[in-house]
């Protein structure tokens, strides 16, 4: 049996193939396919099997545009109502590949009505299952939220279906038995996800907080409390994933654009959205950008942050990264790239137009200014569990996601240190408060894990 997980860790996304005696299967596949193509031909492979585990909210999926491309079936929960052709699978239906390896469904609902869950067994090797695909149903120390269908279905109703998947089914599996879901550390899927990105079920029945004993009400209770709010784009998504997204083939390429086009634009109210990193960024960059380095999870924090309707304007280094922008874009559903600045900032700059300039200082400038009793107001935009582990001691907690809304909390005329775990999520707010009309603030380079490392003291 073949068996490959392709993680893409700007979503913190995984997708997998399984492949024996010529026929392949490509579970839960992100929107840019041809990675599935290239490895069924290296592998002597044809996909005939494309299965979703679920209507997915947090990526567009590739479902449709595979199947178009290799003939395969696409299968999906019986309850998706996916509006195209599909086969809609009941617990115990399964797929062969060749005659050896299995691919057995069970319905395990809770993260939504439809989830399914895929074990697969090679029967070349034992009659056991050797592995699991649990999509958003159970990850690796977490288990999927239960609160992204609205008033479609409660949260606690959802959250009693997942207990009983999770108990009725899942954990009925032998402890051996491989665990892969489609999701990572950083996905807003669940609360606190594992970076580890496989386990076992007797593993995860040890250690996995949510699967410790407990009655069905205390888990209800459990895993709705204290969930962070859905970005707004998960709704858009789960349709595009039901009525099937379009081939990234049929996107118009991004024009280039002179800096006088690209005022024009953003005058006429289209985003830009600058994707450096951030040491450039803050060097010098269009006035009232947005900065979402590809270094981190770009598609997501776009997809939370900017609005679907407005053109989008890139700022990169090169064509290639604009090429990579884009296409990260697209996997969250924003397929409205106006084009990209033609010779990126420095073009800007020859142009005579003003740049903005966002001040960068390292932990140890934040800690001297905190000391000095200056007059700071430390923004830290992390999560809320990760505040909670540890932060620096007066820091007001608005995060990223909120803080656009929460910014009126915030004094304008007194500078502003932003932190969050690395510098990443932190530079985004920078660009934030300054669309906002802030003028002194700061990204502290490093963010808590360079504090940490210097052995600096934190507050509970």
């Amino acid at each position: 049996m073949f068996f490959k997980q392709f993680y893409l860790g700007c979503l913190a996304q995984a997708s997998y193939m399984i492949g024996s005696e010529g026929e392949a299967a490509v579970v839960d596949p992100r929107r840019d396919v041809d990675i599935y193509l290239e490895e069924a031909r290296a592998q002597g492979l044809t996909i005939k099997h494309v299965i979703e585990t679920h209507l997915h909210a947090d990526f567009v999926s590739g479902h449709r545009e595979l199947a178009e491309r290799t003939g395969a079936k696409i299968y999906f929960g019986a309850a998706a109502a996916a509006k195209f052709p599909h086969v809609a699978v009941h617990d115990g239906d399964e797929i062969r590949l060749g005659g050896r390896v299995t691919l057995r469904f069970l319905e395990t609902p809770g993260h939504t009505p439809e989830s399914v869950s895929v074990v697969v067994t090679d029967h070349a090797v034992s009659d056991e299952p050797v592995s699991v695909l649990t999509g958003d149903t159970l990850f690796i120390g977490d288990v999927g939220r239960p609160d992204l269908l609205g008033a479609r279905m409660s949260a606690q109703e959802l959250a009693g279906m997942l207990y009983d998947s999770l108990h009725g089914k899942l954990l009925t599996l032998p402890d051996a038995t491989a665990v892969y879901p489609a999701h990572g550390a950083g996905s807003l899927c669940g609360r606190n996800i594992s970076s580890e990105t496989s386990s076992t079920i007797g593993q995860q029945r040890q250690f996995n907080y949510a699967l410790r004993p407990m009655p069905r009400e205390e888990f209800i209770q459990l895993t709705t409390a204290d969930l962070p709010e859905a970005p707004a784009y998960f709704s858009r998504d789960v349709q595009m994933n039901r009525e099937g997204g379009s081939a990234l083939a049929e996107l118009p390429a991004p024009p280039a654009l002179t800096p006088e086009k690209v005022a024009a634009l953003q005058r006429e109210g289209a985003i830009v959205l600058d994707t450096r990193p951030s040491a450039e960024y803050g060097a010098g960059h269009v006035p009232g950008s947005f900065h979402m380095g590809q270094s981190g999870q770009l598609a997501s924090w776009a997809g939370a942050l900017l609005s679907p309707e407005k053109p989008i304007v890139l700022v990169a280094e090169d064509e290639e990264r604009v090429a990579e922008s884009r296409t990260r874009l697209s996997r969250v559903g924003l397929d409205n790239v106006a084009g990209y600045l033609a010779g990126g900032i420095l073009a800007w700059d020859q142009a005579g137009r003003p740049l903005a300039r966002t001040e960068q200082i390292a932990v140890d400038e934040l800690k001297a200014r905190i000391e000095e009793g200056a007059n700071l107001q430390v923004v830290d935009v992390r999560r809320p569990m990760e505040f909670q582990g540890g932060h620096i001691a007066g820091a007001v907690h608005v995060p990223l996601h909120e803080l656009a809304r929460r910014a009126l909390s915030l004094d304008p005329d007194k500078p502003v240190a932003i932190i969050c775990a690395s510098g990443y999520r932190s530079s985004i707010a920078t660009s934030v408060l300054e669309r906002l009309g802030f003028r002194h603030f700061s990204n502290v380079v490093g963010g808590m894990n360079a504090w940490n490392a210097a052995k600096y003291e934190t507050a509970a």
